[in-house]
């Protein structure tokens, strides 16, 4: 099966499986999403969901959080990990939008790269979650899932198996994909246990089973 067809096949059997896939990060507004995203860093997205909660209260616009104490944001996101660098990332964030964007995230993926503290993979977060346009969001769950499958080979870098899903997954197919992989990843293919293989339902077609 060549990788096109594998891609396909894989995407018609996640979405039967995961059919309401959609962000674990819980938000209501773009800007929430941006705060969320750089909170789950090496964080788990169910405790960004619970921290972001003292900290929208406190913090409830693009304008208040701009305007907040970094070292009292930091307080509030310190259990998240990393609270010093986050906290710095999220006040300059946050002033780069009021200052620059009036208060609201620009719709252009180059634009949102230049925001502090958002990478490639937030950035594509937001183009498919906010603005509904194609994306490929490499994270840890996508980066595992697709190298086991076999849709990558022994590819480690982010931007490169981005890069290579973007052959290979059709462009409206993207953000769900990633979605359903961060599913996938979490219920079946974990990465601290040994994967549930003999419940997947890509058992048959994945490269990990020795299946060519």
């Amino acid at each position: 099966m060549t990788k096109e067809k594998l891609t396909l096949e894989v995407i018609e059997r996640l979405k039967k499986e995961y059919p309401d896939a959609d962000c674990t990060l819980d938000y209501d507004q773009a800007w929430k999403l941006l705060v969320s995203v750089r909170l789950a860093a090496q964080c788990t997205d169910a405790r960004a969901n619970i921290v972001v909660e003292d900290l929208f209260a406190k913090y409830p616009s693009v304008d208040a959080l701009a305007e907040a104490d970094v070292e009292d944001i930091e307080r509030i996101v310190h259990p998240c990990g990393l609270g010093k660098s986050k906290a710095r990332d999220i006040s300059a964030c946050m002033k780069m939008l009021r200052d620059e964007f009036g208060g609201h995230i620009p719709k252009d993926f180059d634009k949102i790269l230049k925001l502090p503290g958002v990478g490639r993979k937030s950035a594509n977060l937001i183009m498919g979650d906010v603005f509904h346009e194609p994306a490929i969001v490499t994270d840890t769950h996508c980066i595992r899932l697709t190298n086991r499958i076999g849709l990558v080979d022994a590819i480690k870098e982010p931007k490169k198996v981005e890069m290579a899903l973007w052959k290979l997954v059709p462009p409206e197919e993207g953000s769900d994909f990633c979605h359903r992989l961060v599913y996938h990843g979490r219920e079946v293919c974990t990465a601290r246990t040994k994967p549930h293989c003999d419940t997947c339902c890509l058992n048959d077609i994945c490269q990990k089973n020795g299946v060519s």
